[in-house]
């Protein structure tokens, strides 16, 4: 296929792709996506090998967000039975970590539910970051706390964090539809101080809010130009109590579709399946390394993630390894270039599901709402983590 032949030289040149191309990936049929998977596979071995980076999640603070972000099951008003508590201390959140990094992750993404930290809270967090690095050698860290004041991604920056994150989440033009509570704009400007501020920028997408292939496209060409490090993909978990509940449209082809889209559009930054890849890849989610070299291992913020053995079994099955804490995740080139060793902090910001693109998604088989659990065990809870 001319498409694909043509991505892929573009993708090993690290040239952006036109928007009809990016479109035309998203357009491709069910007869073409082991093709496109192949194509993008290329792109992504050419720059990232077969290592898979792990990262982990810990939710330091879970639930009674006064923002009314559509998709999320923290959100205000949110009826999602979900745990809430405030705010880990140090320590647990230091033992939450450990778990992850025995699992093998190599980064640690520290949640927290809210508008923006406070400065008390930025204190806080600089403790915890403090307190994990002192008892986990190596392991790299990333804040993912909202939007960010003057000053705050400094300080963070200052405690020891590597990254910060922040997702866009959607196109401009749709923004306004998912939250009202803030805008794109705040968003923006949040993935801009982390990287003035030195700090690994990560930034990504949900997929599956109702967004047309053009959402899709712009978003992630947005994405390119902001130039984070990370591009986590999530893909939408619909959960009870939330306005965006009974959208259950993706299928795992349209899910490895846009994974592939996004590879071809940012071919030398860490892609991470985030939220939502058991839910909607499901038994598809070893293709879906040959597009992403990023996942997150064990448990999400509010739900259950596959048993984090799994996770390491499906990666060596599919022929891949666990990235080590010695390797540098990103190309020499983005790596020198003063953003870090690579990578931020998705979050599970995939709690919903639907889309529309521009030719008509085939429909699942049926409802797999017995795939969406509310974690019950880890951060905030006496009972062990995933990982």
């Amino acid at each position: 296929m001319d498409l694909l032949n043509t991505l892929v030289d573009k993708g090993l040149r690290r040239e952006l792709p036109t928007r009809d191309e990016a479109l035309a990936v998203l357009a491709t049929s069910d007869d073409d996506l082991l093709d496109v998977v192949a194509a993008a596979g290329k792109v992504r071995r050419h720059w990232f090998g077969r290592r898979v980076k792990l990262n982990y999640l810990v939710n330091l603070k879970s639930g009674l967000c006064p923002e009314d972000c559509s998709y999320c099951s923290q959100r205000l008003g949110s009826e999602a039975g979900i745990l809430k508590y405030t705010w880990l201390k140090p320590d647990q959140a230091s033992d939450a970590a450990a778990a992850g990094v025995a699992g093998g992750a190599k980064r640690v993404c520290l949640v927290a539910s809210g508008r923006g930290p406070t400065d008390r809270d930025v204190d806080r967090v600089s403790e915890t970051i403090k307190a994990i690095k002192e008892n986990n050698e190596g392991v790299e860290v990333c804040a993912c706390l909202g939007l960010l004041s003057d000053g705050q991604a400094e300080r963070l920056r200052e405690a020891g964090a590597d990254a910060y994150n922040h997702n866009l989440n959607t196109s401009e033009a749709t923004y306004g539809e998912i939250t009202t509570t803030h805008t794109y704009a705040d968003r923006v400007d949040t993935v801009n101080k982390a990287h003035a501020a030195g700090l690994s920028a990560c930034s990504g997408l949900i997929a599956g809010m109702g967004e047309t292939d053009e959402d899709l496209v712009d978003v992630v060409f947005a994405l390119r130009e902001l130039d984070p490090d990370s591009v986590p993909v999530n893909f939408l978990i619909p959960f009870e109590g939330t306005p965006l509940a009974k959208e259950w449209n993706l299928t795992p082809q349209r899910c490895l579709r846009i994974l592939a889209m996004t590879r071809f559009v940012c071919p030398d930054v860490e892609v991470r399946i985030a939220g939502g890849r058991e839910v909607h890849l499901r038994t598809l989610q070893p293709l879906a390394l040959h597009l992403a070299n990023s996942i997150f291992l064990g448990d999400y913020l509010t739900s259950e993630g596959q048993a984090g053995k799994a996770d390491l079994e499906m990666i060596a099955d599919a022929g891949f390894e666990v990235e080590g804490t010695g390797q540098v995740t990103l190309p020499e080139h983005r790596a020198a270039g003063g953003c870090g060793s690579g990578g931020g902090c998705g979050s599970e910001g995939a709690e919903g599901g639907g889309v529309c693109g521009s030719a008509p998604a085939a429909q699942p088989a049926e409802v797999r709402t017995d795939l969406v659990a509310v974690r019950r065990r880890g951060a905030g809870t006496d009972l062990a983590p995933n990982a």
